[in-house]
């Protein structure tokens, strides 16, 4: 079972302590506007996972992270915690959008919350190792590919998942 992007949010959310206020400033940093209600309604956790897409679109209380939500979310993320950078001539204002897939959304939390946090490859690899995975530079320096890369790998939910469960480790640890 893969890993929604409103549990991404949630778990986001909490291993790095994010209040609703700091996550609406955060989105607007992405380019998109939220009020406190619609992040309060993107972190509903759901009771058991046998809720399908229809059940969530149908259910006023819930608003559905789509994967252009949560790549704006985690640019935003990348602002708010290290300032706004200046683009160089010739560059967009504003990154394009990289989730290609829907497989490859793990690949863009490892890579955006590694540069939100300055984290090194080593840093990763610790906090992945604190939740007892074990990956090796090669490993990890091909899930930080870009996707289309003769040496890019997907990166599974194990590996987001436990890397999220890491930071809760060592941010609220």
């Amino acid at each position: 079972m893969s890993i929604s992007n409103n549990d991404i949010l949630i778990r986001v959310r909490y291993a790095l302590d994010i209040k609703e206020t700091d996550m609406v400033e955060i989105f607007k940093l992405g380019g998109i506007e939220v009020t406190r209600e619609d992040v309060r309604k993107m972190l509903v956790k759901l009771k058991n996972n046998d809720h399908n897409e229809a059940d969530i679109a149908e259910n006023d209380d819930i608003i559905k992270c789509n994967n252009n939500m949560l790549e704006s979310f985690l640019n935003g993320f990348i602002v708010f915690k290290r300032g706004k950078q200046d683009s160089k001539p010739g560059q967009p204002d504003k990154p394009a959008m990289s989730v290609k897939s829907t497989e490859s959304v793990n690949n863009l939390i490892l890579k955006k919350l590694k540069i939100a946090l300055a984290l090194t490859s080593e840093d990763i690899m610790d906090i992945l190792e604190e939740v007892g995975v074990r990956i090796t530079k090669g490993e990890l320096s091909a899930l930080l590919r870009k996707e289309g890369h003769k040496n890019y790998k997907e990166c599974g939910d194990r590996y987001a998942r436990n890397f999220l469960k890491g930071l809760a480790v060592k941010y609220r640890g």
